[in-house]
């Protein structure tokens, strides 16, 4: 892919190679014209169409073409996974290529690749969807999806709907535009997993009350509770063409279910601890990929209902798993440390001093030999901070992208011929190491990711601006905001007919609304003297100059009557032709020009000595 990293002292390579882009590209350069530098872009389509235009039919042989070498020179030869159907340690995600981040952080629970592959959907402990760019990886929009957080996504097989379920056990049906056309009740209890049935037309849920539920899709209502888990029902998933499923529950156990009859098949007895994941392989569906809070995941044989494989490696509890789109034997393990594993089923991979195992096929008697224990092709060791809740591969395989609880969502891609300091990143060797090797500068590593904040929040509120809209009113054409006349003739635009009738008011206990008081009579007006009186009496004050309260509707304000004279105790009026009073202006000493300025702030030395006479803030720190 064509990538261009952003030029920081030490970050990663350079000439353009540093980018660790998704596949190989015609080298180009993509700016965003932004002053803080270039945004990681991974194109896809000139891999594509070098492997359209070079390849050939199967029975005539693979493509015809020069092997890839470790130099910066074959980046333009790059091929994608589907061209290296029996390669899979060139699609091995090692690259670190961005990490991407709301302005308000939330952990991200699931994150799921749109079916085109053109954007990634990330779904967060707030309720919120986020949809990410699939090439520059960038903010597109933001929406509260549910009212609490939530805990599963999966499209459908037809790539028309997309299900998502939250905590509270409630299931909603959108459509590619995030239309909310549904909502179900699907449990009481949080909904962990949810799967579609091949053909669409059913899906599956899991909940933390132990129990699996099978709905109708188009009628949204259930028509099956499969019961037999001791403990919450954390995983669910239905084969890709059997009618056939699987779960993993809290009480350790695995079980295959007949989704007709809700009759467990087997119960598969391979870990110690809870299960964190169930998924079946979707390219040859023979295989079946489990993980567990035991540190270790474990790959069973649907032909022969056994485990074949041990996955091991992982120094804490393995949270999520998910297999390769294109090679099926790639499967990508995250841990609760943060750290982000690939094995390769048919390469053991055995460290120095370890006993090779013998694959079950290999054995004489299949079906009682042990498992093959298969160790990471490649680590990831610093991949996140937290735990990594969800993975997900671009349906081309060339891109992975992980959902933590560090709250980044972060995108993985294979390394370019030519990358030299892809294993030696924080990534891999941790941020101490990578700055003693000169791999990463902590200070411009600070700088990046402040930058890169920044970039998301600009990118946010310009993603944000249609969505602040008013809504759109019918009214006249060229006048904004007036409405349309009324049905009944009535012309509702101001200065331009009969106003519009006050609403009818009524008091408490049903009482009737005074009437207003009458306009002033100009020959008999009222008496202030006995106002003032009136005031005094009370004990109010007359009010100051320039503050004179205005006069009731239909009054004429004192002055505007003839020979109309002020009582005693009342301001004088100001005379004619001034205009009205203003307020006194305020002036210090220093204030020789005669210019208002503003006046100094009150001091808090008083309010200090108030509270210590109260018995606070009377030791100093």
């Amino acid at each position: 892919m064509s990538h261009e990293q952003r030029g920081y002292g030490g970050g990663g390579g350079g000439n353009g190679a540093g980018g660790g882009g998704a596949e190989g590209g015609a080298g180009f350069e993509v700016s965003f014209g932004r002053g803080r530098g270039r945004r990681p872009v991974t194109d896809y389509g000139s891999t594509m169409v070098h492997w359209m235009r070079n390849r050939q039919p199967k029975y005539k042989g693979t493509l015809q073409g020069e092997m890839e070498r470790p130099s910066p020179s074959y980046i333009i030869d790059m091929l994608p996974p589907l061209a290296r159907l029996h390669n899979p340690a060139d699609s091995v995600p090692a690259r670190h290529l961005h990490s991407s981040l709301n302005k308000i952080k939330h952990p991200v629970n699931v994150v799921r690749w749109t079916p085109e592959g053109r954007r990634l959907l990330t779904a967060s402990s707030s309720g919120e969807f986020t949809l990410w760019n699939g090439t520059g990886f960038n903010f597109e929009t933001i929406m509260q999806a549910h009212d609490v957080a939530i805990r599963a996504l999966s499209y459908s097989h037809s790539d028309d709907w997309l299900l998502s379920a939250d905590h509270d056990g409630l299931i909603k049906y959108w459509q590619p535009n995030f239309n909310n056309v549904k909502v179900i009740q699907g449990h009481n209890d949080p909904i962990r997993d949810l799967a579609f049935s091949p053909n669409d037309s059913k899906f599956v849920t899991a909940s933390d009350d132990s129990s699996l539920k099978i709905f109708d899709f188009a009628g949204g209502v259930e028509e099956l509770t499969i019961t037999g888990h001791g403990w919450d029902a954390k995983s669910v998933d239905w084969h890709p063409t059997k009618g056939l499923l699987v779960s993993g529950s809290k009480d350790h156990l695995v079980k295959l279910w007949d989704p007709r009859t809700g009759r467990c098949l087997t119960t598969l007895h391979g870990h110690k601890n809870t299960i964190t994941k169930t998924l079946f392989e979707r390219v040859r569906g023979q295989c079946l990929a489990t993980s567990a809070r035991d540190q270790t995941a474990r790959v069973f044989d649907l032909r022969m209902m056994r485990d074949i494989c041990l996955i091991k490696g992982h120094e804490k509890d393995i949270s999520t798993l998910t297999w390769h789109p294109i090679h099926s034997s790639l499967l990508s393990t995250g841990g609760a440390d943060g750290a982000l594993f690939h094995y390769l089923l048919d390469e053991p991979n055995n460290p120095p001093g370890t006993a090779p195992s013998l694959a079950p096929y290999d054995s004489p008697d299949p079906s009682t030999a042990p498992a093959q224990t298969i160790h990471p092709a490649h680590k990831i060791t610093y991949a996140h901070d937290f735990a990594i809740w969800s993975l997900d591969w671009h349906p081309l395989g060339h891109i992975l992208a992980s959902g933590s609880n560090d709250r980044v969502t972060r995108f993985w891609t294979r390394a370019r011929p030519g990358d030299t300091d892809t294993f030696n990143d924080r990534y891999h060797i941790g941020e101490s190491a990578a700055e003693a090797q000169g791999t990463w500068d902590r200070r411009g590593g600070r700088r990046q990711r402040q930058e890169e904040e920044e970039q998301e929040m600009e990118d946010e509120m310009e993603g944000l601006v249609d969505q602040k809209m008013p809504p759109k009113l019918p009214g006249f054409p060229g006048i904004p905001g007036l409405p349309l006349p009324g049905r009944d003739g009535t012309n509702n635009i101001p200065g331009m007919g009969s106003s519009v009738p006050l609403p009818t008011m009524s008091l408490p206990n049903g009482l009737p609304v005074p009437p207003p008081p009458p306009p002033m009579n100009p020959s008999n007006p009222l008496d202030f003297a006995t106002i003032a009186d009136l005031m005094k009496k009370a004990g109010l004050q007359p009010p100051p100059l320039g503050l004179l309260p205005p006069p009731p509707p239909g009054m004429l304000p004192p002055g505007l009557l003839p020979n109309f004279q002020l009582p005693q105790g009342f301001p004088p009026q100001p005379p004619p032709g001034l205009g009205s009073i203003q307020p006194p202006e305020i002036h210090n000493e220093s204030n020789a020009g005669g210019v208002r300025r503003r006046v100094p702030l009150p001091s808090q030395e008083e309010s200090l000595q108030m509270e210590q006479r109260r018995g606070k803030f009377t030791r100093s720190r």
